[in-house]
């Protein structure tokens, strides 16, 4: 039995722009690609054109799983090295501060663009134009503030109106609240080129002057040569055996193929025990990061999982344009190895597959820097071995460690804190759902599924 048509994503704009594609004869990757569009038009605290990301695409013919790798790359080609001062900010998250750094010289050179025109090229059928169409529509005609993701703004607020950013996201003085309107005619703009030029705008055309223009003014770190020496890569996922399936997913800083590995048969355990086995399981440092994550299904039966990232942005934009420029090299988490110019930077973004006997079972991915592997794991662990169903495994209370931390949502009884404190683990209970805790999508046999906790939604072809 294929998983059954359709979209689900972050918000419900993103989501009903795959959806319009879809009922239009469009592919997965159609689908996925004018959501994604959308999604740096309405989720810009989430991610944005100027970005990177990570795809995974399922041929239902062939049977086969591949990743698109369009994250971001280390800029300096064609210079001497040089060092840039960011600016450091500490940022409040639930009752802790974070430090984060920012300003144009953490940008890398984004990959959004040319991983969406790579994903269309390839699996793609309608015009390349009519997949911008959601996006300018939603950037110029205006887009309501889920509580989500005015929440993640209101947080965000210190790099989000450091420059350009006031007077979109303050106008007035104010900062947008739930359910006021978020309009950008700038963006609106840059699309339109993206429409006309296609990706390469971004590298070697329009989009690409105006951002090599804003660092040469502000001394950022990208290159003519690092734009078009950008290049998507296609390859082969990693696997790993879990409930009788294969999930194939992306390893590097995922890992979610050695959590799934560590993972014991979770099915009838007490809360407590299963709590304990998901803590063992997921151990590790923890990290923040800002992310979006979308899955579509089409008719045919193909399915494409995408995560895209701005990380919090640099707090600079493309002058007139509204495009946030990535912070993705201010991300201490991701500052692995030697750090070469043209090479990619590490990622934690894991869109997987998971495929048994008769063939596609699942397509999903997670947003929410590591507690994005913490959210796919135990949404992966509920629906493939506890049988529950999509939306309820994602509604279900989440936990994240931390070290000898371990937050928890609430719905875990006090017998799950009790074993954790036993264990020597500090417990940390919120007290709400968060997005701190990631934001799930998935879709299986059985439906689809959008987190709650990043405002998200499901919808299908009309």
């Amino acid at each position: 039995m294929r998983l059954r048509p359709g979209i689900a994503a972050g918000h419900p704009a993103t989501a009903e722009a795959g959806a319009e594609v879809l009922a239009e004869g469009g592919t997965a990757a159609d689908a996925a690609v004018a959501a994604s569009l959308a999604s740096c038009a309405a989720e810009v605290v989430m991610t944005g054109l100027a970005g990177g990301g990570h795809a995974l695409w399922w041929g239902e013919e062939t049977g086969e799983a591949t990743l698109l790798d369009f994250f971001v790359a280390v800029p300096g080609l064609g210079r001497e090295p040089q060092g840039v001062e960011l600016t450091q900010l500490q940022v409040p998250f639930g009752t802790e501060l974070v430090h984060y750094a920012v300003g144009i010289g953490s940008c890398a050179v984004p990959g959004v663009p040319a991983g969406l025109d790579a994903l269309w090229r390839r699996h793609g059928r309608l015009p390349w134009a009519r997949l911008v169409e959601p996006a300018i529509r939603i950037a110029r005609e205006g887009v309501r503030m889920p509580p989500a993701h005015a929440a993640c703004l209101a947080m965000l607020a210190p790099v989000l109106t450091m420059r350009e950013g006031a007077g979109l996201f303050a106008p007035g003085g104010n900062l947008l609240a739930p359910g006021d309107e978020l309009r950008q005619p700038g963006l609106a703009r840059a699309l339109e080129l993206l429409a006309d030029e296609g990706g390469r705008s971004f590298y070697v055309g329009s989009l690409a002057g105006s951002l090599l223009e804003l660092m040469d003014e502000r001394g950022g770190l990208v290159t003519p040569e690092d734009l078009a020496a950008y290049r998507p890569r296609w390859c082969a996922p990693a696997q790993v055996r879990y409930g009788g399936r294969r999930v194939l997913t992306r390893g590097g800083l995922a890992r979610l193929v050695p959590a799934l590995e560590r993972l014991p048969p979770l099915r009838g355990l007490a809360s407590s025990d299963r709590a304990l086995a998901l803590v063992r399981a997921l151990a590790g440092d923890d990290a923040e990061g800002h992310t979006t994550n979308l899955v579509a299904v089409d008719a045919e039966g193909n399915a494409c999982a995408l995560t895209t990232s701005l990380g919090l942005g640099s707090g600079d934009f493309l002058r007139g344009l509204e495009v946030h420029l990535n912070s993705m090299l201010g991300e201490a988490d991701l500052l692995v190895g030697s750090l070469e110019p043209g090479e990619r930077m590490a990622s934690m973004m894991a869109p997987c597959a998971v495929v048994d006997d008769a063939g596609l079972e699942l397509v999903g991915g997670a947003a929410g820097g590591t507690r994005l592997r913490s959210a796919l794991t135990q949404v992966l662990a509920a629906i493939l071995d506890e049988d529950l169903e999509p939306q309820e495994a994602v509604d279900r209370p989440r936990l994240h460690p931390a070290g000898d931390v371990i937050h928890l949502e609430p719905g875990f009884g006090e017998e799950t804190v009790r074993a954790l404190e036993n264990q020597g683990k500090v417990v940390k209970l919120w007290p709400g759902r968060h997005h701190f805790f990631g934001g799930v999508s998935v879709a299986s046999r059985s439906g689809a599924a959008a987190d709650p906790r990043r405002s998200g939604a499901v919808r299908t072809p009309a």
